[in-house]
């Protein structure tokens, strides 16, 4: 092929030339794809990163074969300078891809070690929520990187950042003081992946709601409402204020029925059948069954069972069916126990004592 072509005088052949060795990528990634694919599969390797790398690969294989068609001919200066720009900023795009593809398949192997379906998961739902926010972290670095560049490969932009460089300072003072809360809550989503105040699945009480940690993004959380709503709330917000987190260490819950009686019952008959009911319910789990008196009124005993169960959720379905239980026992049992109004008349307040023959 003469090295004198031009873009305006782009042979039949050279054209040929150029499809032919897109079409040969194409194949040649193709084939690469299929034995790697069977090799993965006779070694027994998770089918999770191959088919993450697919598409990328294949472009980038492919902007390899244009730039060797394209490399004989002479495109002119302005063409020249365009496909020198364009291919630079597309190989950055595609490496920049191939990138967020494998942290995204080396994510999905990482998670798959740790079972968040079994009963005790807080191990697993340590390492999720420490990798979904690292990962997020490096997914807003690699991005920023790659932005920066496709950037740099555009000489006009070069030559405004060196013009721009003496008024850096201000610049730079400005964009910190405008991006200060995205600033504040990523910072603070890299110190929460380590300090773990919260973790994916947690049970917590926030502003007054009761729910669960859906989901950690890089600057904000969902929390699932036992309702079904959301709220979402900022990262920093788990640093800097206080709230409820139930399952911090164990999923393990005591849960408290309070039950109120006559200050004349017989509170070792009603602590003995709570205890009978709570080791006799299915959701115990074995650990506590107490019940205790802990408050006295004029007009009743305040009594206080405590019970266990292996989580939250089921903490509070064992409360409740223990709460009818003792309720149907003091009712149908004991309703001596139930509380009652007691008053007193004296004579001299407006009545007469009744006299014997009314008697």
């Amino acid at each position: 092929m003469p090295s004198d072509i031009s873009l305006n005088h782009v042979t039949p052949m050279a054209a040929l030339s150029i499809a032919l060795s897109v079409v040969a990528a194409f194949l040649l990634h193709w084939i690469a794809y299929w034995i790697a694919t069977r090799i993965a599969r006779r070694v027994g390797i998770d089918p999770v990163i191959l088919p993450a790398l697919y598409h990328p690969t294949r472009w980038l294989v492919v902007l390899f074969a244009l730039a060797a068609g394209v490399q004989p001919l002479v495109l002119g200066d302005r063409v020249e300078a365009i496909w020198s720009i364009g291919s630079k900023m597309l190989f950055v795009f595609i490496m920049g891809w191939i990138v967020f593809a494998g942290m995204r398949a080396g994510r999905i192997l990482m998670e798959r070690r740790s079972d968040m379906t079994v009963e005790d998961n807080l191990k697993a739902r340590r390492q999720h929520t420490r990798i979904r926010i690292l990962y997020r972290v490096a997914q807003f670095v690699v991005g920023f990187i790659i932005v920066a560049l496709m950037l740099i490969a555009i000489p006009g932009v070069r030559s405004i950042g060196v013009t721009l460089m003496a008024s850096a300072g201000l610049v730079g003072l400005a964009v910190g003081a405008a991006a200060q809360p995205a600033l504040k809550n990523l910072i603070a989503g890299i110190q929460m992946a380590f300090s773990e105040p919260i973790r994916l699945d947690d049970v917590v009480i926030v502003e007054g709601e009761w729910g669960r940690i859906e989901d950690i993004k890089l600057t904000y959380v969902v929390v699932r409402i036992w309702d079904d709503r959301r709220m979402v709330v900022p990262v920093s917000y788990f640093l800097e204020k206080p709230f409820q987190n139930w399952t911090t260490k164990t999923s393990d819950l005591l849960g408290t029925v309070f039950l109120y009686v006559d200050p004349t019952a017989d509170v070792e008959r009603i602590r003995d059948r709570f205890v009978e009911a709570v080791k006799a319910h299915r959701l115990w789990d074995g650990r506590v069954a107490i019940l205790q008196v802990t408050d006295h009124r004029a007009d009743a005993l305040e009594l206080r069972g405590l019970l266990s169960a292996r989580n939250a959720g089921v903490a509070f379905d064992l409360r409740c069916e223990v709460r009818e239980t003792m309720l149907g026992f003091l009712r149908n049992e004991m309703p001596e126990a139930l509380v009652r109004g007691r008053q007193r008349i004296e004579a001299g307040e407006g009545f007469t004592r009744p006299s014997a023959a009314a008697e």
